[in-house]
């Protein structure tokens, strides 16, 4: 949390006193960068646990009011989960120190340090999403801060329809994602991973849920991650990544674009073994399971 709470101090701060934040560019990429250091220190700390042997923990709390929904927020400390929080910290700053060499002396400097400390804070609360929920909210805070970074030169030829064109496709990925989760969660009751997958599994073998049905489910939860990864069919955007800020543009094909997308998959992969079962022949089944 703490480059998230850098990044919106930053910019409480740059609305509130635009002109002076602009004069302190240095002082507020210190500040970023050491919260994401900060955060990459804990990080490998983290890692360096779940490799010595050390059992996957999980803080969960119920939303007040919603018991009866079992709608859950928190956060899973895991192999997994560790590995990506080591990988983004690492990129973040390493990123961070790259883009303060590219940026330093252009215009609106202090805005497009916080910009990359949002988008990798979203990333670092997606590695610690004990649910499909809560992986949702960070999936959006993601893709607003990429919208961001991928604009942020607007007022430059083409920029603004460029960036347009990423905002819709990765709206169509998102609103996949939304419909398959809600779906998932109208099957099972649940927006846990590791819940998830054997009560769909259930439901597919008593008949509550058919084999097309629950095809369509999975098909909808995947559209995020592959219109993150640029894939067929939400991949037309892939060129106009390149007309972001050098660092913007290493930053997002590094983790939104590969890293996140991957990871997403590998979180679902309860789900999806269980959805294989829907899948036509035996031998194909086998492949996802």
């Amino acid at each position: 949390m703490l480059p998230f709470a850098g990044a919106c101090f930053v910019g409480f701060l740059l609305i509130s006193f635009k002109l002076t934040m602009n004069r302190l560019s240095k002082p507020v990429s210190f500040l970023l960068v050491s919260c994401v250091g900060a955060a990459a220190v804990l990080s490998y700390a983290l890692l360096a646990e779940q490799r010595a042997g050390t059992a996957a923990s999980k803080v969960i709390f119920d939303l007040p009011g919603l018991t009866d929904l079992n709608l859950q927020i928190g956060f899973v400390v895991d192999g997994i989960g560790t590995e990506m929080l080591a990988l983004i910290s690492t990129a973040g700053i390493l990123l961070m120190l790259s883009a303060h060499i590219y940026m330093v002396g252009k215009k609106n400097y202090v805005s497009f340090f916080t910009y990359l400390g949002l988008f990798t804070s979203a990333l670092l609360g997606l590695a610690l999403s004990p649910n499909l929920l809560e992986m949702f909210v960070f999936w959006l805070l993601v893709g607003i801060s990429s919208y961001l970074l991928v604009g942020f030169w607007y007022d430059t030829n083409g920029s603004s329809k460029t960036t347009q064109k990423i905002f819709l496709v990765d709206r169509v990925g998102d609103v996949g994602f939304l419909l398959g989760s809600l779906g998932l969660f109208w099957v099972t009751r649940s927006f846990g991973f590791d819940e998830s997958g054997p009560l769909l599994e259930e439901a597919i073998i008593s008949g509550k849920l058919s084999n097309p049905t629950t095809l369509l489910l999975c098909f909808l939860i995947i559209m995020g991650p592959i219109a993150k990864l640029i894939e067929f069919p939400l991949y037309i955007w892939r060129p106009d990544v390149l007309k972001t800020p050098v660092p913007a543009s290493a930053l997002i094909h590094a983790t939104t674009l590969v890293a996140a997308g991957v990871f997403v998959v590998a979180r679902l992969e309860p789900v999806l073994a269980a959805g294989a079962r829907a899948l036509p022949g035996r031998v194909l089944a086998n492949l996802f399971v």
